[in-house]
């Protein structure tokens, strides 16, 4: 797939510096194999590349000139495979033991977004009964699913699981927050996930549709392994992954801040073309 996802700003009088970083390349991993990728900005700036703590690929630049519209287009092309679950799998006396619990400490911690909730715990442990862990994994997923409606506009980027839980409405970052919740509460190691669906199975090849910025969760049962919660499905070769992290905000597509004219616009476009 080829995916070229532009961002453009708009500012109300000029701003004179500005400091940014992107997270707009797909991962390089085992389901995933980048062939290409560039970001570049309008107005053109120097940029340099590092690899955060959770190995996601981020592009930080800084415009010292006068401007009053900044534009950043992420370029990539990328073959993805599913998702596969893995052949070892760990019970829960495993995810117990102290290895475990040091080695995925940042993965089982609750967050601004994805905090501690008993009444969504309790409900978790009455639905891991009986099941490998593995198995919750998809079994809560899948509860989420059913019991959130999608709802573009009634949360924003700063809401929390319980904030998104309480009004049941929500779109695919608080299908994700509210499933890692449940599923740390429970102890099952778990990260969020930022990237893009591809959004017609049966496209094709050649066809350039208009694509979206997508979120799911990963688990750790023995391996990493991905699941939608708000698709209600295993990650496909559909999905392409950018970043992981705790929660939201460590993935954010753009940060930054900036020394001027409050932004008056803001327009994002992703357009995706499977290319076979």
């Amino acid at each position: 797939m080829r995916i070229v996802h532009t961002t453009g700003y708009a500012y109300e009088t000029s701003v004179t510096r500005s400091y940014n970083e992107a997270r707009l390349s797909p991962r390089s991993e085992p389901r995933q194999n980048v062939i290409l990728n560039r970001v570049e900005t309008n107005p053109a700036t120097r940029s340099y590349r590092y690899t955060d703590d959770w190995g996601t690929h981020v592009t930080a630049f800084d415009l010292h000139a006068p401007h009053t519209e900044l534009a950043v287009v992420g370029s990539s092309v990328v073959e993805t495979d599913p998702s596969t679950r893995p052949e070892e799998r760990v019970t829960w006396k495993d995810l117990g033991t102290d290895r475990i619990l040091d080695w995925f400490n940042e993965s089982l911690l609750n967050t601004n977004y994805v905090p501690r909730d008993n009444e969504l715990t309790a409900i978790a442990e009455g639905l891991r009964k009986g099941h490998r862990p593995d198995e919750a994994v998809e079994i809560i997923s899948r509860w989420v699913h059913e019991q959130m409606s999608y709802v573009p506009g009634t949360t924003g980027v700063h809401t929390s699981a319980v904030e998104a839980w309480e009004e049941r409405k929500g779109v695919c970052q608080d299908y994700a927050h509210l499933t890692l919740l449940m599923l740390r509460g429970i102890g099952v190691p778990c990260r969020y996930v930022s990237g893009y669906l591809y959004p017609k199975p049966d496209g094709e090849v050649g066809e350039t549709v208009s694509g979206e910025s997508h979120a799911w969760i990963e688990a750790w049962t023995g391996g990493w392994w991905g699941f939608d919660p708000t698709n209600a499905m295993d990650v496909t070769e559909q999905h392409v992954a950018i970043g992981v992290g705790r929660d939201y905000r460590d993935v954010p597509p753009l940060r930054g801040i900036f020394i001027g004219g409050k932004s008056t616009a803001l327009d994002v476009v992703v357009d995706i073309t499977r290319l076979a």
